[in-house]
């Protein structure tokens, strides 16, 4: 469950990310609550507007920031935009301890923190791949998921305890000191691989490249379909979660604790990815489906308590569906795309915000926070029912009755017209793909801007590079495929032998 930790470089990230990553949860907890009780009347249109102005950049310059994780290193990406986020932290922060803060102001840094997360979110997902092997990268998404969700155990409840305390300014004060940790963190790290493949392309036609790419995978556009659906009118949980606190009467505090007892479902399914050997698209919709009940389920609760025992449920399918839909979009990508392919997978996550988050705050405010939390069960059902439509159509899913060995009795089981390596066989069979060098052989140095065949040598002593290769499926040896490699390359049959009699 945690082999990735034993990779130097990624512990060091994962500890320093993991303090700041409660810090913004403290930061995005005291936002809210702020825009909700200080700035307005109770009023959850507010918050959602405040949510689409933060979401709304990641949508809107996803062309160039994907571009900008795949060209450049994402290290100095990373200390440029999470210094950036620090400033904003501690300028909000001090026009709420000097009492000039206003609603438009929040609206400002909403927008001035969507826009340093466009570029900073593709560059933090996708950094993931320079710190660890191939084979070890949904483990190390899944556990980056862990870390952002044990975070969020933390960081409200202590939000909330801190607003009640001494005020809700010094919450984004303290936020911008735990920026701290992640950049002495990636100072700290010494061996990054970070992989560059040169493009002659315009950029006119680099930019285009992850969205073709992208609309050629059928299996992709479902997993965008269905991250839309949730992320747009289902994930909404600062409206959910702030307004019944309100609803029932209770404070900053109360609030704090609701989002901290949903980080525990997160934290679970989390936890739950990680043991998975991969991540699979039928968990994808699965999880959304589960999602859907599970709000409505919470939606019918009487009680704050009983309310807030029933986002657990909520938290653990949401988290399931979306680090599983993370390491099957970076797992199953093209190496030389992936920065652009995350930046269209999170755009469209969270640039769904804009559309969804005032349509479910105005649905709170008009009929109350239960038709809001029956909209995102709405979409969490809708999300699932694409997904198993999409199974039963172009891979042939049916319920199929076997025969068990040695017994009268029979089971039911899935089965399928094809394998998943089937169907992505034939949407990458023209696509590069990754293969190793074998180690019997010696690779001696590249010549600058030539790729090396797979059939030369490496010098002794050292393990094989893991390469991008645009090689034809003939041409593989069963030695270059893995379990994750099966799930991305079509897999030649050998050659009858001509008979000769």
């Amino acid at each position: 469950m945690f082999r990735s930790l034993a990779v130097r470089d990624y512990r060091i990230w994962f500890v320093g990310a993991l303090v700041s990553n409660i810090g913004a949860w403290m930061q995005s907890t005291a936002q809210n609550w702020v825009v909700l009780t200080e700035l307005s009347d109770t009023d959850a249109l507010a918050v959602g507007i405040t949510m689409a102005l933060q979401f709304a950049p990641p949508l809107l310059l996803v062309p160039i920031t994907g571009l900008i994780a795949d060209r450049f290193d994402r290290r100095k990406i990373l200390i440029a935009t999470q210094s950036a986020l620090a400033l904003l932290g501690l300028g909000l922060g001090l026009l709420l301890l000097l009492g000039h803060a206003e609603l438009w102001h929040l609206y400002l840094f909403a927008l001035a923190l969507g826009i340093v997360n466009a570029v900073d979110t593709p560059a933090r997902q996708t950094f993931v791949a320079d710190l660890v092997s191939s084979t070890d990268m949904s483990n190390a998404v899944a556990l980056n998921s862990a870390s952002f969700n044990a975070a969020r155990m933390i960081g409200p409840a202590l939000a909330g305890f801190l607003i009640v305390l001494v005020g809700s300014g010094w919450v984004f004060v303290v936020n911008a000191f735990t920026f701290l940790a992640v950049l002495g963190a990636l100072w700290a790290l010494r061996h990054l691989t970070v992989p560059r493949v040169a493009e002659r392309k315009a950029p006119g036609g680099q930019f285009i490249a992850g969205f073709t790419y992208a609309m050629r995978r059928p299996d992709l556009v479902v997993v965008f379909v269905i991250v839309f659906l949730v992320g747009a009118f289902g994930m909404n949980f600062p409206i959910f979660s702030s307004t019944m606190a309100v609803a029932f009467g209770r404070g900053a505090g109360e609030y704090g604790v609701l989002n901290s007892i949903l980080a525990i479902g997160s934290l679970t399914g989390a936890l739950l990815a990680a043991r998975r050997e991969r991540a699979r698209l039928r968990v994808v919709i699965i999880a959304a489906g589960g999602f859907g009940l599970a709000a409505a389920f919470s939606a019918l609760m009487p009680t704050y308590w009983t309310f807030a025992a029933s986002l657990v449920l909520i938290g653990l399918s949401a988290v399931t569906m979306l680090t599983t839909a993370n390491g099957y979009v970076q797992t199953t990508t093209e190496p030389a795309l992936r920065g652009r392919v995350m930046a269209i997978y999170m755009a469209i996550l969270m640039g769904g915000t804009p559309l969804g988050a005032p349509l479910v705050g105005a649905v709170a405010d008009a009929w109350g926070p239960r038709w809001a939390l029956g909209v995102g069960a709405a979409s969490g059902i809708l999300a699932g029912i694409v997904g198993l439509v999409w199974l039963v159509a172009a891979r042939g899913m049916r319920l199929e009755r076997e025969r068990v060995e040695g017994r009268r009795l029979s089971r039911v089981r899935l089965a399928f017209d094809d394998a998943p390596t089937a169907s992505l066989a034939a949407i990458t069979a023209e696509q590069p793909v990754v293969v190793a060098a074998p180690k019997r052989e010696r690779m001696p140095a590249a010549a600058p801007d030539r790729v090396e065949p797979a059939h030369e040598r490496v010098p002794e002593g050292e393990a094989p590079a893991r390469r991008s290769l645009p090689v034809p499926a003939d041409e593989l040896v069963p030695e270059d495929f893995s379990e994750e490699l099966a799930l991305t390359t079509p897999i030649s049959l050998p050659k009858r032998a001509e008979r000769t009699d």
